[in-house]
């Protein structure tokens, strides 16, 4: 008898401790504990230092994306300006593309993150046309309508070919090209991936346009920005 008793004091100890128990280790060793997103481009050591658990380590310079100037579906000239402190997602796309899949499919991926962060004023979408000589604003803006992409949260980019290249290819890490068939056709290849931009210009993240997984994969990890975004706001930085 007074066995049992027992038994029923350490299942009792046990349930009540519990709760406290894991409520200390989501306190302590889960706060703000998550993978950080990797960060793309080239990198250099730089000549500065910070601490970490009383040890000097050497600051890194990542790749930033430098200044650009382009023109929006409304003819408005866009510059970092109208993204700042914003994440962003970079694809590319022409209207005249005669792989009709994979452009459906990317457009139809974009608008589902559109989406689901509509309210979201920290997220803005960029689509920068690689054909910009037949891509006008105008053309942009019969295009934009078409997908319901306004410029307050999806941006439909053109501009001056070289420099627009110059930044695709230097600047986003993507590849862009235009050649001439045999027959003298205008013929434009490019990499049909998104990519995520953090406020600090920074690229953290490649994902296929046309593939729902690593679609999937690009929501969770704006997810993930968005959670460091904030936490570094909080924190100063």
């Amino acid at each position: 008898m007074k066995e049992v008793s027992i038994k029923k004091i350490l299942i009792l100890v046990t349930i009540l401790a519990v709760p406290g128990f894991l409520y200390y280790l989501l306190q302590s060793q889960g706060k703000n504990r998550y993978k950080p997103l990797p960060f793309y481009g080239p990198k250099e050591v730089a000549s500065t230092f910070h601490a970490v658990r009383g040890e000097q380590i050497p600051d890194t310079i990542y790749h930033e994306i430098k200044g650009f100037e382009f023109l929006n579906q409304k003819g408005k000239t866009v510059t970092w300006e109208n993204y700042k402190n914003k994440v962003l997602i970079f694809g590319l796309f022409y209207t005249q593309s005669g792989d009709k899949f994979s452009v459906i499919a990317a457009n139809k991926s974009m608008q589902l993150l559109k989406a689901a962060y509509a309210k979201n004023d920290l997220i803005h979408f960029v689509s920068m046309t690689i054909d910009p000589g037949y891509d006008t604003p105008e053309v942009l803006s019969r295009y934009a309508d078409s997908l319901s992409a306004g410029p307050d949260k999806w941006s439909l980019l053109t501009g001056d070919s070289t420099k627009q290249f110059s930044f695709i290819n230097d600047q986003l890490l993507l590849d862009a090209n235009q050649a001439y068939t045999d027959t003298g056709i205008k013929k434009y290849s490019y990499s049909n991936y998104f990519i995520l931009v953090d406020p600090q210009h920074r690229i953290r993240g490649f994902y296929e346009a046309y593939n729902q997984e690593t679609i999937s994969k690009l929501d969770d990890e704006i997810k993930v920005l968005i959670a460091e975004v904030l936490r570094n706001t909080r924190d100063g930085r």
